[in-house]
């Protein structure tokens, strides 16, 4: 069982301002933030703290929003759901074979001027984070979640 820790407020404004300087955008989100020991958040909603959470057992609680790695903070699926439609920067918009290719799991191949962690976008959708390096954006859509045939 992982250690679940609930995040103070100043704990909650540096991801915040993590996800400001990534992304651009500034999220007002009213939510009690959990980190485990390995650096991954969840947000769950705000009323957990009327909760005792030692009392109970716990694997996992809430929604997984991101992961904080040494080079950035990495946005879950979910977290660039969530993130996206308020990011006014770091975002790349694929076309539809772009967008199959990623949701089969793989990597792509890119030029551009890009760094970091990158919110993946085909039209109104958003589809998870990617790592820019080396000419192309890595994919960390694990494999439970790839999609192996698209119409």
């Amino acid at each position: 069982m992982q250690n679940i820790k609930i995040l103070n407020k100043k704990e909650i404004k540096s991801i915040l301002e993590l996800i400001k300087n990534q992304w651009g955008a500034s999220a007002d989100m009213d939510y009690a933030f959990l980190k485990t020991d390995k650096g991954k958040i969840y947000v769950v909603n705000s009323d957990i703290s009327k909760l005792e959470l030692g009392k109970l057992r716990i694997n996992s609680i809430g929604l997984y929003f991101a992961e904080i790695r040494d080079e950035g903070i990495r946005l879950s699926i979910e977290g660039s759901q969530i993130i996206g439609p308020k990011s006014k920067k770091s975002a790349l918009e694929l076309n539809d074979n772009e967008a199959k290719e990623w949701m089969r799991g793989n990597d792509l191949e890119m030029k551009g001027d890009f760094s970091g962690f990158l919110i993946i976008k085909h039209k109104e959708d958003f589809l998870g984070c990617g790592k820019y390096a080396n000419g192309k954006i890595l994919n960390y859509i694990g494999k439970a979640r790839r999609v192996n045939s698209i119409i």
